[in-house]
């Protein structure tokens, strides 16, 4: 257990989880779960052209995540169709074309590990990209928390506060962006979502405030990456979903308890 590879794991994944389940709280509060499922799913087209330019695929991922964001809020101004449909769309075409894009590519990559995730694999530098961004998102959280928090409870209400609703819901999703971004090597492209939302739904039958169900997901997100690895490495399961069926079953395990916010 004091491997340099399992420190670094146990390092990457709580501050990955520390962050997840903060912004996981808004997910869930305005619902916006397959959004961030589609968003993972674009991160593919991110890797693909961070390989394909020479850049790293951090910054390949935040920049096509970015777009996607953008594009949906675009095409949500204009009503063309409606938002699941558009998500499905986008997400499934972004997919698509990252993989298309890698397999035309020189680069040889190990797909299963951006699908599912290796954290036992992370790197120093990769280490450094987790806690710079989660520290710039914890910062952001911190400075716009009651402008969230006022536009999740009612947006009229925000908006007669002056507050800038678009500007906002932007944010978040930028901040949604750039946890996908850091997470990819934690638990994959195709458990992002998890890590966001599971945490943050256990932690809503505990608490009785806003303030207080970001902690209490934070800290079961962090209970979960612990106990998911640690049981990874005994029974010699992927680490990715071994993290994620730990998270679930501390969801079924407070599921019975009567909720606190709703």
């Amino acid at each position: 257990m004091d491997e340099p590879f399992i420190l670094r794991a146990f390092a990457a994944g709580i501050g990955v989880a520390l962050v997840a389940g903060v912004v996981g709280c808004f997910v869930v509060w305005r619902r916006m779960a397959y959004f961030g499922d589609s968003l993972a799913h674009s991160a593919l087209l991110g890797i693909a052209l961070g390989l394909a330019a020479g850049i790293s695929t951090h910054v390949g991922t935040v920049i096509v995540c970015s777009i996607f964001a953008v594009l949906l809020a675009w095409l949500q101004q204009k009503k063309v169709l409606a938002t699941d449909t558009l998500l499905g769309i986008l997400a499934h075409s972004a997919l698509a074309i990252g993989m298309v894009t890698l397999s035309v590519l020189e680069h040889r990559i190990e797909l299963h590990a951006y699908l599912f995730g290796d954290i036992l694999t992370v790197t120093v530098e990769e280490l450094w990209w987790i806690y710079l961004g989660g520290i710039l998102i914890l910062l952001l959280l911190a400075w716009n928390w009651s402008s969230l928090v006022l536009m999740t409870l009612h947006e009229d209400l925000a908006q007669a506060e002056d507050v800038n609703t678009f500007f906002t819901r932007m944010l978040l999703m930028f901040l949604m962006t750039l946890i996908v971004a850091v997470s990819i090597r934690i638990v994959g492209i195709l458990l992002i979502s998890s890590l966001l939302i599971i945490p943050a739904a256990t932690a809503r039958q505990l608490a009785r405030s806003p303030e207080t169900m970001a902690a209490v997901a934070a800290a079961l997100g962090v209970l979960a990456v612990v106990v998911g690895i640690y049981g990874s490495l005994q029974f010699d399961t992927p680490s990715g979903p071994t993290i994620i069926v730990t998270a679930a079953a501390l969801f079924a395990l407070l599921l019975p308890l009567p909720k606190r916010l709703s």
